[in-house]
């Protein structure tokens, strides 16, 4: 053997670690993606819990303002959120819009043990009333059950 077929395998043992350290970091990149994308698609594609209306009852989401009413946004909106929390603790706002009968703004807000409330709130963003449900001028239907 001669001098020179040493360093040449030396170094094709470096390529070769090399070769192998590089096919390693790819097939790692490359599952780590599937993951990923596995994970994403799965959490795309679950259905969201969803709660029980009793039979007639209106999921209060998607119960439509009442008439003359308009939803609110912005500076207003928050007041009457703020206005509205403050009057029930632990509540969830369902919406918050004008009030065609009794005070200049009105929430709707399903408090924490699953009723659904109106809270009534003035132009000063104090709370005058609460009422059942979506508020006495709502059917029985639109109020899930619990209007007048």
């Amino acid at each position: 053997m001669n001098g020179r077929d040493e360093p040449q395998k030396a170094a094709g043992g470096a390529s070769r670690r090399w070769i192998v350290s590089l096919a390693l970091v790819a097939s790692g990149v490359i599952g780590g993606g599937i993951l990923a994308g596995t994970t994403i698609a799965s959490a795309q594609n679950s259905t969201p819990a969803t709660t029980s209306t009793p039979a007639g009852a209106m999921q209060p989401g998607t119960v439509s303002h009442g008439p003359g009413e308009t939803v609110l946004t912005g500076t207003a909106a928050a007041k009457v959120r703020a206005a509205a929390l403050a009057a029930v603790p632990g509540g969830t706002i369902i919406r918050v819009e004008t009030d065609s009968a009794g005070s200049p703004y009105e929430a709707h807000v399903k408090k924490s043990d699953g009723n659904v409330i109106t809270v009534k709130v003035d132009d000063g963003s104090n709370v005058t009333t609460t009422e059942s449900g979506f508020g006495a001028g709502a059917p029985a239907s639109r109020s899930g059950g619990t209007g007048p």
